[in-house]
C-alpha cells in the first residue's frame, strides 16, 4: 500500500449481507435480510462511510454511501451517542466494486463524473483485497482491451471451444495471456509461444512439456503418446498458443493429433485459441482451414459455431481519456498538476494516423499510447515541471508519427544518460553527434500556428555526421514530397461564396488554403505533404466521402 501517494485516493466498496433480528421503535419485526455495504480506503483500510439496506443495494443506497463519504461524521456520532469519534472523510478518486456495474444511470454519471471528478470502475473477480494499489491499477483498469481479451479467453475456457483470435501488434495479447495464467492457474489454461523457425512439431510438443514443468528425457517418439495423457491428469481445460501466425502445418496437425486422442482415449475435450497478430481484416490461418482437404475441413469444424474468427477491438476515444484519467492517479506524487484528459482528443487524433493506424479502424493500441505519454512525461520530470505541457506531448506524437523511421548517427562519446551531460556532449567539437528525442528548448519550433493563407510547415532535419578530422554539425534542410491532391475542388460556387469560408482543407494530407474562385472554379494549387499533426480546429471546407461541408469553429 506504500506505493498509493495519499488517503482516500482509492477506495473499494464491500458488501455484506447480515443475519440479524431487527426490531423497529414500534415492535414490528423485520424479516428482510439487512444488507450493507461499507466505502473503505485501500491504503488505510479507514472506513469512510457505511449504509444498511432492507432490500438488495441500489442505485441511490451507493449514492448515499458516496455522500457520507464526503461529510464529516460529529453530527451522526452525536445523534447516535457513539463512545468514540469517526474523524473519517473526503472524497475519493477511484471507486472499486465487484458486483457489477452500480452507478448506471446518467444522473449518477452526472453527480460523480462531471461534477465531483471520481472514477468508478469494476474490479476483476480475480483480484484480491489488495487490488487498491497503483500496480493493480495500472494493470487492468488502463488495459480495457485486456477485458475484452481476457473475457474471450475464459469463455473458450468454460465451453471448451476452438477460436483464432486476432488483434493488432503491440495491443498487449501476451501480457493478457500471462496475468489470465496467473490468475486463473496453470496448467488449467496452458500457454505457449508458436515455435519461430523449426516447423517440426517436436518443437511445439516439447514446449507444452515444459509448459507443464515436465523434463524433457527420452525420445520424442516414446514423449509424444505420453502428451495428452498429461494434460490430462494436470487437469488442463485450455490451449493458448501466442503467435499463432507462426504456426506451420505439422503444428497444426499435431495440435488437432493430441486432442483427438483426448476426446478419444480419456474423453477430455480441451478448447484451443489461436492467438495471431493482425490489421485490418487480415485473418491469419483462414487460409489455411479453408483448404479442401480431409484434416482442414476437420479441423474448421472443430471452430466454435458463432465466434470462429475474432478480432479483439483496441481503444476508443472515450477508453482513451479513463486511460489517461487512470494515469493521472499513477503519477500524481511526481506531477502534483497533472491533467491529461485535457489532452485527449489530440492524443486520440495523434494516435490514430494512417501511420499508426494504417486500417482507419479508429482504435488505439495500448503501446502506442504508453510510449508517448511515458515519453512527455519523461521530458517534463527533466524539466521538473508539475504538469505535462502540450509542446511536450505534440513533440513525442511526433516522433511516433513522422519520425519513426528516422535514421539516429551514434558516434563519438555515445549517449550519455543525464541531460546535463547530453547538453555538453552535443557541444564538444570533434565527438560526433548524439541525437536524443528531446523537446526542444524553444518550443516555437515544435508547435504550428495555421496562417490565413496555409497552416504548413516546412520542416528541417538534422543529420547529424561526425569526423574526428573535421567538424559537422550542422541542419541541413530536407525537401518536402509533393501531396498527391491538387486541382478543381468540386465545392458549389454557391454554397463556398454563401457560407463566407474561404479556407479548404486537403483531404490526403490536412494542410489548408484560402480559395478564391478562378474562372468559374476553386483551384487547390499543388503542394508539399503537410509535416505537423496539429488537429485543425478552424472552420474549413472539408471533403467527407464525395461532398464538401463547413466543420470546426
Amino acid at each position: 500500500m506504500l506505493s498509493i501517494p495519499s488517503p482516500a485516493l482509492l477506495t473499494q466498496v464491500d458488501e455484506h449481507s447480515l443475519e440479524l433480528y431487527v426490531v423497529t421503535p414500534d415492535g414490528i419485526a423485520v424479516t428482510q435480510r439487512v444488507h450493507a455495504a461499507v466505502l473503505v480506503c485501500v491504503k488505510t483500510a479507514a472506513i469512510l462511510g457505511a449504509i444498511l439496506s432492507l432490500g438488495t443495494l441500489k442505485e441511490e443506497d451507493y449514492m448515499r454511501l458516496v455522500k457520507l463519504s464526503l461529510e464529516r461524521k460529529d453530527s451522526l456520532v452525536g445523534l447516535t451517542g457513539c463512545e468514540h469519534s469517526w474523524p473519517c472523510f473526503g472524497k475519493p478518486a477511484i471507486i472499486f466494486h465487484d458486483r457489477g456495474k452500480i452507478f448506471t444511470s446518467e444522473r449518477a454519471r452526472q453527480v460523480l463524473v462531471d461534477r465531483l471528478g471520481i472514477i468508478t470502475e469494476q474490479a476483476p473477480p480475480y483480484a484480491p483485497s489488495a487490488k487498491g494499489t497503483v500496480e493493480s491499477l495500472f494493470r487492468w483498469m488502463t488495459q480495457r482491451f485486456e477485458r475484452r481479451f481476457q473475457a474471450m479467453l475464459r469463455s473458450a475456457l468454460h465451453k471448451r471451444s476452438w477460436h483464432v483470435i486476432v488483434a493488432d501488434p503491440g495491443s498487449g495479447k501476451t501480457m493478457g495471456i500471462r496475468e489470465l495464467v496467473q490468475t486463473t492457474g496453470s496448467p488449467v489454461i496452458l500457454a505457449v509461444t508458436a515455435p519461430k523457425n523449426d516447423d517440426d512439431e517436436q518443437a511445439l510438443g516439447d514446449q507444452l512439456f515444459d509448459a507443464l514443468g515436465l523434463k524433457l528425457t527420452g525420445r520424442w517418439r516414446t514423449r509424444k503418446p505420453k502428451l495428452m495423457g498429461h494434460l490430462h491428469q494436470f487437469g488442463t481445460k485450455l490451449l493458448v498458443v501466442d503467435d499463432a501466425h507462426d504456426l506451420s502445418l505439422e503444428h497444426l496437425m499435431f495440435i488437432k493429433e493430441i486432442t483427438d486422442q483426448g476426446r478419444l482415449q480419456y474423453n477430455h475435450p480441451l478448447g484451443l485459441c489461436l492467438v495471431a497478430a493482425g490489421r485490418g481484416n487480415t485473418i491469419p490461418l483462414k487460409e489455411i482451414f479453408d483448404q479442401p482437404e480431409t484434416m482442414w475441413l476437420q479441423f474448421r469444424r472443430r471452430l466454435d459455431k458463432l465466434e470462429p474468427f475474432c478480432r479483439i477491438a483496441g481503444h476508443t476515444s472515450e477508453e482513451v481519456r479513463e486511460i489517461l484519467a487512470a494515469l493521472e492517479t499513477v503519477y500524481r506524487e511526481l506531477f502534483p498538476q497533472l491533467n491529461l484528459r485535457r489532452w485527449s482528443g489530440a492524443i486520440y487524433t495523434w494516435l490514430t494516423q494512417p501511420v499508426l493506424d494504417p486500417t482507419n479502424s479508429g482504435r488505439v493500441t495500448m503501446d502506442s499510447l504508453m510510449k508517448l505519454v511515458i515519453t512527455a512525461l519523461e521530458w517534463s520530470f527533466e524539466a521538473s515541471e508539475t504538469n505535462v505541457r502540450a509542446e511536450a506531448l505534440e513533440r513525442a506524437a511526433e516522433l511516433l508519427v513522422l519520425r519513426r523511421d528516422t535514421l539516429r548517427i551514434i558516434d563519438g562519446a555515445g549517449p550519455v544518460s543525464d541531460a546535463t551531460g547530453q547538453d555538453q556532449a552535443s557541444r564538444t567539437e570533434g565527438e560526433g553527434v548524439s541525437e536524443r528525442a528531446n523537446p526542444p528548448e524553444n518550443t516555437a519550433q515544435a508547435h504550428t500556428s495555421p496562417t490565413d493563407t496555409e497552416d504548413q510547415t516546412c520542416s528541417t532535419q538534422s543529420e547529424p555526421t561526425a569526423s574526428h578530422n573535421a567538424r559537422m554539425d550542422q541542419k541541413r534542410p530536407v525537401k518536402s514530397p509533393k501531396c498527391t491532391f491538387s486541382g478543381v475542388v468540386p465545392i458549389d460556387l454557391k454554397r463556398f461564396l454563401d457560407s463566407g469560408i474561404g479556407r479548404v482543407e486537403c483531404p490526403d494530407c490536412a494542410c489548408t488554403r484560402t480559395l478564391t474562385p478562378q474562372g468559374g472554379v476553386l483551384q487547390f494549387k499543388s503542394h508539399d505533404k503537410r509535416k505537423t499533426i496539429t488537429p485543425n480546429t478552424r472552420q474549413r471546407w472539408v471533403r467527407g466521402g464525395t461532398d464538401w461541408n463547413v466543420v470546426g469553429g
